[in-house]
């Protein structure tokens, strides 16, 4: 699993803790995948490793994917209206085509 961390340069020129903030994202994610294999425990048994990466979520999923030598890659569909104009993240992995992509609603 892997959790871009975003670096607004806006937020570093003003002064805003972004990068604190992600790392606190990341550290609860961290502990509600642990609760959640926990739960799978005896029913499945889920192995997963948690990455993150720092950067713009497009360019950070495909360092990911790279460095891991990812088999695919399985992304949240966008909610944003924007993205339907300039295109959001799983629409630009999907063009990229250099692994499969499943796009999850």
């Amino acid at each position: 699993m892997v959790y871009v961390q975003p670096v607004p340069a806006a937020g570093g020129a003003l002064g805003v803790p972004v990068a604190g903030t992600t790392d606190e994202i990341a550290e609860d994610l961290v502990a509600r995948i642990r609760d959640a294999a926990e739960r799978l425990k005896g029913i499945f048994e889920v192995r997963w490793e948690f990455h993150t990466f720092r950067g713009d979520p497009y360019n950070g999923l495909v360092t990911a994917a790279d460095e891991l030598k990812a088999d695919a890659v399985v992304v949240g569909a966008s909610e944003q209206a924007g993205h339907r104009i300039v295109g959001s993240v799983a629409v630009r992995l999907v063009k990229a085509g250099r692994w499969p992509v499943t796009v999850v609603p």
